[in-house]
């Protein structure tokens, strides 16, 4: 028997990365997904494969920055599950730049996709779970919002913002069985580095299956208790004092 047999847990940008992999953990445990992204072919190869191997799985093409397609996420997660045990927020964009060459729009885009998104998803997610008598919520924060980098205004202030509205979130859920926290990965060998070239020859990295075992970990202990915060970073990543 898995350890979320049965559960039903709806996970931003999942058709790669973190969010693919942290499926992949929950799928291994029975529970039930809800996947969701803006990348519509690779979110349903995904899907594919796990329903391939039996797991009941419903893919949602959303743009979480938008409060109409979370709504609609919400609804069919609804129709098709009738709950919402566990949300993982991981969906998100960066970009970036000397800040006085920032523009309103890189602003707008990686503010949306990390911190927006993660209200609108977790607002929708914390409705349901407080009529049901509770549920978790897990946020892929970053160690960007413990330690700042240079040319990384718009990500490293979403990112602290997604901590804070961790927080508001878990007070605000004590009373409805609803927790929330956050996990804060350091550098992860995803996509994304792997087109730019980064290799863990050159900045120590991690891999996706590190970060969900450390996801997987707070989302299992006890329902009376809050995993708050996590970071979990590779060994020899500068990270006390990094530029």
């Amino acid at each position: 028997m898995g350890m979320l047999e049965n559960q039903v847990a709806v996970i931003t940008g999942a058709n790669q990365g973190i969010g693919k992999g942290i499926a992949k953990a929950l799928a291994a445990e029975k529970c039930r997904l809800v996947l969701c992204a803006r990348n519509t072919e690779k979110l349903h190869a995904v899907a594919d494969e796990l329903t391939q191997q039996g797991l009941d799985v419903l893919a949602m093409p959303t743009d979480v920055s938008d409060e109409a397609a979370v709504t609609a996420l919400f609804e069919e997660t609804m129709k098709r599950f009738g709950r919402v045990d566990i949300l993982v927020n991981n969906a998100g964009a960066f970009d970036g730049g000397r800040f006085h060459k920032l523009t309103l729009e890189a602003w707008n885009t990686v503010v949306g996709a990390c911190l927006t998104g993660t209200f609108l998803c977790s607002r929708a997610a914390f409705r349901i779970m407080k009529d049901q008598g509770g549920g978790r919520i897990l946020n892929i924060g970053s160690i960007s919002a413990q330690r700042a980098r240079e040319g990384s205004a718009p990500y490293t202030s979403a990112k602290f913002g997604v901590w804070g509205l961790t927080q508001s979130i878990a007070l605000d859920g004590r009373p409805y069985g609803i927790t929330c926290s956050c996990l804060h990965p350091g550098n992860v060998l995803v996509e994304r580095r792997v087109d730019s070239g980064k290799t863990s020859d050159d900045e120590p990295m991690m891999n996706t299956e590190t970060i969900a075992k450390a996801a997987l970990a707070m989302l299992t202990v006890p329902s009376d208790v809050n995993f708050l915060e996590a970071i979990v970073l590779p060994r020899d990543q500068v990270y006390l004092g990094r530029g």
